[in-house]
């Protein structure tokens, strides 16, 4: 049946389809999240519509479905195109329209309805943050932990990946002695791969054919969040600093933002090997260099993230453009965007005044019932009065968000436990299901990309009971332990992951840092 995958399904029957405490709903309900939305990487191409005036089940036309027995075949159900048609249109138009995507005229108009473009490379992109944690070794008894499982050259390879399209160009590290100890990860072996560095994310760049596709060379920035634990937020001294405290320019010195965020980015133990240089230095110089080795393409930068990761994005879509590494020897600009996810305010007002000033686009797409898209600033923020944010914009604690806000929610999902839990609330993949099935606000949820749902249990115990799938699922098989030639059980060795280019100086010089 792999040419029902991912496709809309609109039955027409004599049992109306509104709640999902009805049998059909749930039938429905059921076949739609079957393994014909197995294939999440291509793009919804037929819109078939079944009619049944008979008395048979659900159940019964779903089983002659799936054993090929149908009354109609399924090369003969009505479709709106090919699925080669489909495709091709999809990336000329994305092609053309990459500059609207990116935020050039602020979404306007494209969020309520949905614009499918937009879901479609949000998700994409929201992908490419998910890869982190994937990809990042949360185990303490693996003297990993707190790296990387794949070398950067096999990553989306690891990852079952292999076609996304993108090179990653280089790994990004940050200290863990500073006062955010539930984002950090330690292993409790003595002999481990670093004590003091965490990996934290990836700086990649589309390929030859993924560029033609795009219709520009985009380099893309992705930074770790935290995906199980929520306490980090607690770790937050909710104190606002100056931004050029830390010797990133800014001509206001009234544009704050909160000093844990700062000491993330900019913070880096010397005898350190992964963590010698701060992640902002890790960030700004390979960011010149891949814009110098594109000079004669069109190229964009996008900046996306999770939860904290999220933070990150900002602050370094922020210092690239202010720093001007956006700004081409030929004077042209490099547009520059940000897709946060779940993300915390990041600043005061004139932090936010100053980033929309500067021309960085960002989207910011939450989950109403996520705490954390709430906090700092729970009580003064940008939904306060605006007197009172006037008077108070200069205390420590006053927060603004930053950007468009695009509003899901968890509880218009059929496929999702109506829970109050905070982790289910905030977890990505749900963020990623929730776009997948959003149209506009007040219309119905209907998935269109046919991304698998088991993908929101990966981590959390989120999908409903009846779907049958294992919460927290995805874990290394046996945890990672391998026999050797003598047939004994151990951790294997992997290869050491790379640290820092060897022309990190010559462009840190250029940089005067």
């Amino acid at each position: 049946m792999a040419s029902l995958s991912n496709s809309i399904l609109t039955f027409r029957t004599t049992t109306p389809y509104q709640h999902e405490d009805t049998t059909t709903f749930r039938l429905i309900d059921s076949f739609l999240s079957s393994s014909y939305f197995s294939n999440r990487g291509k793009l919804s191409t037929r819109t078939p519509s079944l009619s049944s005036k008979t008395s048979r089940s659900f159940t019964s036309i779903i089983n002659e479905f799936e054993e090929g027995k149908g009354n109609k075949p399924v090369d003969q159900l009505e479709e709106s195109t090919s699925t080669t048609t489909t495709t091709k249109i999809q990336e000329s138009e994305l092609a053309d329209r990459w500059l609207e995507i990116h935020g050039q005229d602020d979404w306007v108009g494209m969020l309520d309805p949905m614009d499918s473009l937009l879901r479609n490379e949000l998700i994409r992109y929201g992908e490419m943050a998910q890869a982190c944690y994937d990809a990042f070794d949360f185990d303490p008894y693996s003297k990993y932990c707190g790296s990387c499982k794949f070398p950067r050259r096999k990553f989306f390879d690891g990852l079952g990946m292999a076609d996304y399209g993108y090179d990653i160009t280089r790994y990004l590290y940050a200290t863990s002695n500073i006062n955010l100890p539930n984002f950090f990860k330690q292993s409790r072996w003595p002999k481990v791969w670093s004590k003091n560095a965490n990996w934290i994310g990836y700086v990649a760049v589309s390929n030859d054919e993924m560029s033609k596709r795009l219709g520009r060379r985009d380099i893309t920035i992705a930074w770790r969040g935290t995906v199980t634990r929520l306490e980090w937020i607690a770790d937050l001294m909710d104190y606002l600093r100056p931004i050029n405290s830390d010797n990133i320019p800014c001509p206001d010195p009234h544009a704050k933002v909160e000093s844990g965020f700062l000491d993330l980015y900019t913070d880096k133990d010397e005898k350190c090997r992964y963590c010698k240089f701060s992640a902002r230095e890790q960030i700004l110089t390979e960011v010149k260099r891949l814009v110098e080795m594109y000079p004669d393409e069109k190229i964009s930068i996008t900046v996306t993230g999770h939860s904290l990761g999220s933070a990150l994005a900002m602050l370094s879509a922020y210092d690239i453009v202010e720093t001007g590494l956006n700004v081409r020897a030929d004077a042209s600009v490099v547009p520059i965007c940000v897709f946060s996810f779940s993300g915390p305010r990041v600043g005061n007002i004139r932090f936010k005044e100053r980033i929309e000033k500067l021309g960085v686009k960002v989207l910011r797409v939450v989950n109403v019932h996520d705490i954390v898209p709430k906090s700092p600033g729970l009580l003064l923020n940008e939904r306060s009065p605006s007197m009172v944010m006037k008077i108070c914009e200069g205390l420590p604690w006053s927060y603004s968000h930053v950007g468009v806000e695009l509003a899901l929610d968890h509880k218009n999902s059929p496929f999702l436990k109506p829970t109050n839990d905070l982790v289910c609330a905030h977890n990505l993949e749900a963020h990623l299901h929730l776009l997948d099935g959003y149209h506009g606000k007040g219309r119905r949820f209907v998935l269109s990309k046919g991304r698998d749902i088991a993908l929101v249990n990966k981590a959390c115990d989120f999908l409903k009971d009846h779907y049958c799938v294992p919460p927290n699922w995805r874990q290394d098989e046996n945890k990672g332990m391998i026999r050797d030639k003598d047939g004994r059980w151990i951790q294997p060795e992997r290869p050491r992951l790379d640290d820092h280019p060897p022309d990190i100086h010559h462009y840190l010089k250029h940089l005067g840092l």
